[in-house]
């Protein structure tokens, strides 16, 4: 862990660190979660969409057991050391969203959020991949609305029921 590790903090990863997840994750599989009743065996276990976004890694985690977003420092980052369980909101590109600081040997310190835990057990192996690639671009989308709707759509249904009412 001392690799991710200065005297100011957690070290920024200058690769993508999708590789790096997999195989950390893969190994917390093996060693401790194959065999547990959430564990889906069919379900791949894949880092999806990671990408730079203001100098942080941000991407899904897709593992046998849940699915998450993902964030880790990126390249000449350094975060502050905290401790394990400490929420932190990030505005992001989709909204405001609520992490939890986790830790994991080979890794270090990451922010992650919950989508599934435990997976849906109808979740095919195609769903699921899909499901996290998506959840990674819509993390970093902007939100769309429609310029034509109307800024408060409780008026409008106020409107409508009036109208109904007069006809």
């Amino acid at each position: 862990m001392s690799d991710f590790l200065d005297d100011a903090g957690i070290i920024g990863l200058t690769q993508n660190p999708a590789p790096l997840l997999e195989q950390v994750f893969s190994q917390i599989a093996a060693d401790e979660m194959r065999g547990l009743p959430f564990y889906r065996d069919h379900i791949p276990l894949r880092a999806c969409g990671f990408q730079l976004f203001e100098q942080q890694w941000v991407g899904a985690l897709l593992t046998p057991w849940m699915l998450s977003l993902v964030v880790l420092p990126g390249p000449q980052q350094s975060w502050p050391r905290r401790v394990v369980g400490e929420r932190l909101m990030l505005a992001l590109p989709c909204g405001t969203i609520s992490f939890t600081l986790g830790e994991i040997a080979g890794c270090g310190q990451y922010l992650s959020r919950s989508l599934m835990s435990p997976l849906d057990t109808t979740l095919q192996a195609e769903q699921a991949l899909l499901l996290a690639e998506q959840s990674a671009r819509m993390v970093l989308s902007l939100p769309i609305s429609d310029a034509d709707a109307p800024v408060n759509p409780r008026r409008r249904a106020l409107f409508s029921q009036m109208t109904n009412q007069h006809a």
